[in-house]
């Protein structure tokens, strides 16, 4: 069977497709063909044409994996443990992802994919394949990401600032590993330039800024301090007792670099932990404690919040979350 016959079987397959064993198969098939089409140095259209049908089954799977979960067929990823409290698993008990075959990230990527309006999700497979687009899930997500929030139109708050408080969309340059959430499932990442070259508010000759930033980019956070003006001073660390796994150890903890423009030292002279340990909860979301502190040791002074999700009272917000 050449490569366009296994396609179209995969396509009528996937089409028939009952189980979550069916759809795997036909997952399979094509992302054997992809790589055969990389392989060969093949046209990008057969390439895409193989990408549609494996997105179009993790796709499947996300919606039939979401209907066992609910029907507690199958373990949520949150349900780690299983059976009684003494470890023996009793009767009628949930399978695990493990169990099934099926990787965290696969789930999750599949339960995303499957989450965007069919109507939006045939519109961005269209555009790839007839404008001759790379078609991958994560091209998928990042463009439903952008329909929904939309940066063009973004504009800087005017005034000027003296607190600044950032949490860039930083873009991560390695192969995270597979369990690994990719963070342009969720929203539109900036790499290093675009970050340092942003837009950025009025700031104060004396002004404060605390910028997160994980271990992975740490070093390339320093070239974002300079070119916004400032100079580093301190840092917190948020230590979120879980874990996230990562290349070289588990890790539980960013840092919130605190930087300084002109004299900015604090008005207030109590001195915080700089570990903060609070269980991390939705992706990418810190805890609400951390801009408690910013307000007390700097209590005065027009403060802005930059890549910003919620509003806040005396806060000015800037993000496409907001």
């Amino acid at each position: 069977m050449n490569e366009l016959a296994k396609l179209n079987f995969a396509r009528k397959a996937l089409a028939e497709a009952k189980s979550l064993e069916d759809i795997k198969a036909v997952k399979d098939i094509a992302q054997a063909v992809k790589a055969y089409t990389i392989a060969k140095g093949l046209g990008i259209e057969m390439k895409n044409e193989a990408s549609e049908i494996e997105i179009r089954a993790i796709r499947e799977m996300g919606r039939l994996l979401g209907e066992k979960q609910q029907a507690g067929e199958v373990a949520r990823q949150r349900d780690e443990f299983r059976g009684n409290q003494w470890g023996v698993p009793e009767e009628n008990t949930p399978q695990t992802l493990p169990e099934i075959g099926i990787t965290r990230k696969e789930s999750s990527t599949s339960k995303k994919l499957a989450s965007i309006p069919d109507h939006d999700f045939e519109n961005i497979i269209n555009d790839k394949i007839i404008n001759k687009k790379p078609l991958t899930r994560t091209a998928v997500l990042r463009d439903f990401i952008l329909n929904e929030n939309p940066v063009n139109d973004l504009k800087i708050p005017e005034g000027s600032y003296k607190v600044i408080y950032a949490d860039p969309p930083w873009k991560y340059g390695n192969n995270m590993p597979e369990y690994f959430h990719e963070q342009s499932d969720h929203y539109r990442l900036m790499d290093i330039d675009e970050i340092c070259n942003m837009q950025l508010p009025i700031i104060e000759d004396n002004a404060v800024l605390f910028l997160w930033v994980t271990s992975p980019i740490l070093e390339d956070a320093f070239k974002v301090i300079k070119a916004w003006g400032f100079k580093y001073k301190a840092s917190f660390i948020w230590d979120k007792i879980k874990h996230n796994m990562g290349h070289y150890n588990s890790v539980r903890h960013e840092f919130l670099l605190i930087c300084t423009k002109g004299g900015c030292q604090p008005e207030n002279k109590k001195l915080y932990d700089s570990v903060q340990s609070f269980e991390r909860t939705k992706h990418s979301e810190k805890p609400e404690i951390f801009r408690e502190i910013i307000d007390t040791i700097y209590p005065n002074g027009n403060r802005i919040e930059l890549f910003a999700r919620k509003k806040y009272k005396n806060w000015k917000s800037f993000g496409n979350e907001v």
